[in-house]
């Protein structure tokens, strides 16, 4: 009896090598720990939003369209559990996506804002800030592209044959990922409008900075 059970665990084990369930397992997990850096620099950058807004309303306090729509993008952010269950959900990513890049287009609104301060664009704190920002952008930027091939990866494997097979007998489906939707506009500059509120020489220029 204990030599039966022996080999249906080895011809158990055998039978998971050979249709691809080791390898399907490997990819999974390789598409956590690649989403696990994703959030990781995702959060990186929402950390710095805080100091940021704080830093611009010291000199331009009356930015405050694009200053609260940072928060509120940021807030928004927030609310969103990037859980590693977010994955498989395709609904719960778009949102999460979607807010991601809301937040990114008011980081350039409140970029482009320094453009009419310049005073601010010459603030220590502020260009260290900036830089660091810059730096995360570039990091999530990676981060993304990692992503996206570790799901086109395990993508491809649970759609191939025959371990399809195996992804359907213990329900591996495949996962969302980053589309290329809105990317253009997201990339491209946002254009600000200061109206009549625009600061002339001795207007925000003057304004000390928070403390």
């Amino acid at each position: 009896m204990r030599t039966l059970k022996v080999w249906l665990l080895l011809s158990g084990a055998l039978l998971a090598s050979g249709c691809g369930y080791n390898r399907i397992q490997q990819r999974d997990e390789a598409v956590k720990a690649a989403w696990s850096e994703v959030v990781n620099q995702y959060q990186r950058r929402a950390d710095l939003v805080p100091n940021l807004v704080n830093t611009v309303k010291g000199f331009a306090a009356q930015e405050q369209k694009v200053l609260i729509g940072v928060t509120e993008a940021r807030a928004k952010v927030g609310t969103i559990q990037a859980t590693p269950e977010l994955v498989n959900d395709p609904q719960a990513f778009q949102r999460f996506e979607a807010a991601q890049g809301q937040l990114s287009q008011a980081l350039k609104s409140l970029i482009a804002v320094s453009e009419n301060y310049p005073q601010l664009k010459s603030d220590q704190n502020f260009r260290d800030l900036q830089a660091q920002l810059e730096g995360t952008e570039n990091r999530i930027a990676v981060a993304r592209m990692r992503y996206i091939r570790a799901v086109q990866d395990y993508n491809v494997l649970v759609r191939s044959f025959p371990t399809n097979l195996t992804a359907m007998i213990f329900k591996y489906s495949v996962k969302p990922n980053f589309t290329v939707q809105n990317e253009a506009e997201i990339a491209h500059p946002p254009t600000v409008d200061f109206g009549s509120g625009a600061p002339g020489a001795g207007g925000a220029a003057s304004a000390a900075p928070a403390q």
